[in-house]
């Protein structure tokens, strides 16, 4: 059974930072794509950043291009999502998911329906 548990977040001021993770576990390759999805109160979950398999191919949304930084640990069976220069619209619940491996990585952005495996939300709250 695949299960996923992220974690990392917080409370952080406007222009912090913090590095969510997302273990998983019941895989028996790491050819499998990482999607970090975030959702905030009245609006609709949206896909941030993704890697789209063991290659490490990566995709950003415009929003947090240059900010966010999505990397995978595949002896560890984790993912991470590097958040630095939080602003106060990064505040959301985030999601990390994964899918088949996929490309172009891209992909990830626009089809929120080829990641079946979900885990359960972490927290990030950044005060102005």
């Amino acid at each position: 059974e695949v299960q996923l548990q992220a974690s990392g977040g917080g409370l952080v001021q406007a222009g912090g930072s913090l590095r969510l993770s997302c273990i998983t576990s019941g895989f028996t390759s790491d050819d499998y794509a990482i999607g970090w999805f975030r959702q905030a109160p009245g609006k609709e979950r949206e896909a941030i950043a993704c890697v789209s398999s063991a290659d490490g191919r990566t995709a950003y949304a415009d929003s947090v291009k240059g900010r966010f930084t999505i990397s995978r640990d595949n002896a560890k069976n984790t993912a991470f999502l590097q958040m630095d220069s939080l602003k106060f619209d990064d505040t959301a619940a985030y999601y990390c998911a994964t899918a088949p491996p996929f490309q172009p990585a891209s992909l990830c952005l626009t089809s929120r329906g080829l990641f079946g495996q979900w885990g359960q939300g972490t927290q990030v709250t950044v005060s102005s």
